[in-house]
């Protein structure tokens, strides 16, 4: 039971921080401009999104590579967020996607524990 919670936790986990990342760019819409204008702007507010999609679809297959990827990716944007330098709202952003990151290898660390008892 603990080794199901365990596996489905980090993927739901980073489902719904990355539709929160996602839910920030739709101010785009809101501005002044043509429609091409602003789904471009759209486009360009996501690509962080869609780069956490990729990881987390490799972290869904290997997930320590996966996890691993996710810890340095939340620390890279904790330091382009300024997180550290007094930005404590960032850290709500950012933090989702290191815990990701460690409940993923710490499922595989255990799983393979499992394994050789």
């Amino acid at each position: 039971m603990t080794n199901k919670i365990l596996y489905w936790l980090p993927r739901i986990l980073a489902i719904f921080a990355i539709l929160l990342m996602m839910m920030f760019s739709f101010d785009v819409f809101s501005g002044e401009g043509s429609i091409g204008k602003k789904l471009l702007g759209f486009l360009a507010h996501n690509i962080p999104v869609f780069i956490l999609i990729i990881v987390l679809v490799i972290a869904w297959k290997y997930e320590v590579i996966g996890g691993a990827i996710f810890i340095v990716l939340s620390v890279a944007m904790a330091i382009y967020f300024k997180a550290f330098s007094g930005n404590a709202g960032s850290l709500a952003i950012v933090s989702p996607f290191f815990l990701t990151g460690v409940l993923f290898i710490l499922h595989q660390l255990l799983k393979g524990k499992e394994k050789q008892e």
